[in-house]
């Protein structure tokens, strides 16, 4: 006998919340805030790497609980540190603090900002030397 589902409350699978994480060029980490039936929250945690043989994805899940969200952030920050003060502690890791999705696009607003500005002040400045023109200077034109 075949089992029917008659509970006409859907469940909904869609993230409430999102961030991915562009770490490199082949992969990204997204970080969903999903709920359950019962109305409570988890996180899941995706790994999502470029195949080179035949432009597909290997995605690696985690789902994570919220009784477990500070033993799970506290064994992280704990691991993180080891590396960076015990195994590596020469190492820059902030070299590595750049946003690929975002920091080349505020990098160049901020770029074409500079420019304008940059701009502005010669004109000014050249206003400013220049002398004013005269009533038969501007019939002239």
């Amino acid at each position: 006998m075949a089992y029917e589902n008659n509970n006409q409350q859907e469940r909904n699978n869609d993230s409430i919340f999102s961030k991915r994480l562009k770490a490199g060029k082949r992969r990204t980490y997204f970080f969903d805030v999903k709920t359950t039936r019962g109305n409570d929250y988890f996180l899941t945690i995706t790994e999502s790497k470029k195949r080179f043989n035949d432009n597909g994805y290997d995605r690696h899940k985690v789902f994570l609980y919220k009784e477990d969200f500070n033993k799970f952030l506290n064994a992280l920050t704990e691991t993180i540190n080891y590396v960076k003060t015990e195994l590596m502690p020469d190492f820059d890791f902030d070299a590595y603090n750049h946003d690929y999705s975002d920091s080349r696009e505020d990098e160049q607003d901020s770029d074409a900002i500079e420019a304008v500005a940059a701009v502005r002040s010669e004109v000014a400045a050249a206003a400013e030397e220049a002398p004013a023109p005269s009533a038969e200077d501007v019939d002239k034109w």
